[in-house]
Order: C-alpha cells, then structure tokens, then sequence
C-alpha cells in the first residue's frame, strides 16, 4: 500500500469519532512510531510504499482509537520532561503539569549538593528517573503500591540510564510497614509526590479516554475524603524530612486552599502555592521546620 493510501484510509476510518487536526497528530505520531518518519517527511513520500505488517499496526491503531484508547498506550511511549518512557494500562500517562512539577523541584534544589529525593506514586517513574537524570548525584528512591506499576518504572530507568531504587509500599500503611522495607528510620531531602486526586465529582469533566482507560487506582478519590493521600504523605514526611528538607505535591487544582492548610497545621514552613501553565492550582511546596 502507499503511504498516500493508508493515510485516506485512516483519515476516513476516524473522521466519525476525531476532529480532522487530531486525526493529523494521530498518522504523525504513528508515523514516527511505525515507519520512523517524522511529519514533516510524509508529504514528500507519499509515494512511498508500506508494507503489509505495517499497515496491519495503523489498522490495529485505528480499532483502538475507536475505543478511545490514549494514543500513548497505543505507541507504548511518550515523552516527558525531553526524556522517553515506557507506558502501558498500569501506568498514568504522564502530564505537562507535572513537568512543571519537576523544574520546581529542579530549580528549588541545589545542582551541586548530594542529596536524597523521594518520589512517592511513583507510577512510569517519570517524576523520580527526570530529576535523577538531571541531578545525577542525588540519591532518588521511588515508590509505588502497584508491582505492575514498579515493574514499568524500573524500564523506564535502565532506559533512561539512571540508578533509582524501587520500593513497593502503600503508603496509607506507612505507619505498620515502614520498617519491613528498611522506611522506619531513612531521611531524605526532598520528598515529591502526585497522588490520586480526582473526585467522583470531577469524572463528568474528563474525557473518555481517561476515564475507560488509565488506572483508576492512580486517579481517583472519595468525594468525602479527597485529601486522603496526601495526608498520609504529610505525615510521612512531618517523620521522615530532613530539618528544612521540601516536601512537593501535584493537587487538585479545586483543594489548593485545603493543601496549603494541610501543610502549615502539619508544620511546615514557607508554604507556597502555585499556579500551571494553564493558571489553574497545581503545586504547593513547604520547608519542614527544624
């Protein structure tokens, strides 16, 4: 088949379900997955001729975009803070806000000190392999509950080459495991995290593909006890934290509020609030007090 045939035939395929510039950025990014040719390569090979187990990967894409699949899970890829990862159905795919998440980090900490990061949901291990990329003599643990969750990161790191140690743990039981995976007494820096935080709620807002497809475990939360997450993070960290070591969350951009009092009552310092790229509540930071 040529290309300027399997690209009529996906256009076509989607045209019901995609507005047109969606279906555009859907054939370029698989494009680039499958034939390794970037955007702007197509209109001067549409000539070109695709093989049968090719074109057979855009007829698998287009069945899956008609299920409102993420494209990411599609590819099995996706970049993030210039870095490439590994993503499948056990994973969250990783978000632009979160990238603001970890230059705050960046820019907040030192270049040249060594010292020790933990990254807690720790999902793709996105957060955790870009800050230990781009500070590669911190030391950076990560953590997760889920083992499938874990077993993508720790891709992730071989494929980014960085050292970063795993943990499995549920850190809504911290308090009753911290000491059989060697927490009970480890300090770190600088403590990150993005927990679930989307309430039932909040599901009316979000898009299908979302919502059918990325694990809930790492989403959502109980309209009665939205800040449960990060509650048990704070009071892991209150333990945990070195003196004036930082603590940094992902929120809900509607409990930015709630977080910053979360954290003063916790005693924390310094407390500040900020705004993504959009201007919505997204990141709030404190010092723990000496």
């Amino acid at each position: 088949m040529l290309l300027k045939t399997l690209r009529e035939h996906f256009y076509t395929s989607l045209k019901e379900d995609y507005p047109e510039t969606e279906i555009q950025s859907f054939f370029n990014l698989l494009s680039e997955c499958f034939l390794k040719m970037k955007g702007y390569e197509i209109p001067l090979n549409l000539y070109a001729s695709i093989s049968g187990k090719k074109t057979e990967k855009f007829d698998n894409a287009i069945k899956r975009l008609k299920k409102q699949e993420p494209i990411q899970y599609i590819m099995g890829v996706t970049e993030f803070y210039g870095l490439s990862f590994k993503v499948n159905e056990n994973t969250l795919i990783p978000r632009p806000e979160t990238e603001e998440l970890v230059q705050w980090v960046t820019e907040a900490t030192s270049s040249t000190d060594t010292i020790s990061i933990l990254d807690i949901g720790t999902g793709t291990g996105c957060i955790a392999i870009s800050l230990a990329k781009h500070k590669p003599d911190a030391t950076v643990y990560a953590m997760d509950v889920s083992k499938k969750a874990l077993a993508v990161a720790k891709i992730n790191a071989k494929l980014n080459e960085v050292n970063t140690e795993f943990i499995e743990f549920d850190i809504l039981d911290w308090e009753h495991n911290a000491p059989e995976v060697g927490l009970e007494n480890k300090t770190f820096d600088v403590i990150v995290s993005n927990p679930p935080y989307v309430r039932a709620l909040e599901k009316a807002d979000m898009s299908a593909n979302v919502l059918k497809h990325e694990p809930a475990l790492a989403l959502y939360v109980e309209d009665d006890d939205p800040l449960v997450f990060y509650k048990a993070i704070t009071d892991f960290a209150a333990k945990n934290l070195k003196a004036n070591g930082r603590l940094f969350f992902e929120i809900n951009q509607y409990l930015g509020e709630e977080m910053v009092q979360l954290l003063e009552k916790s005693g924390f310092g310094a407390v500040e609030l900020k705004k993504d790229m959009f201007g919505n509540d997204r990141m709030v930071s404190g010092i723990k007090k000496p």
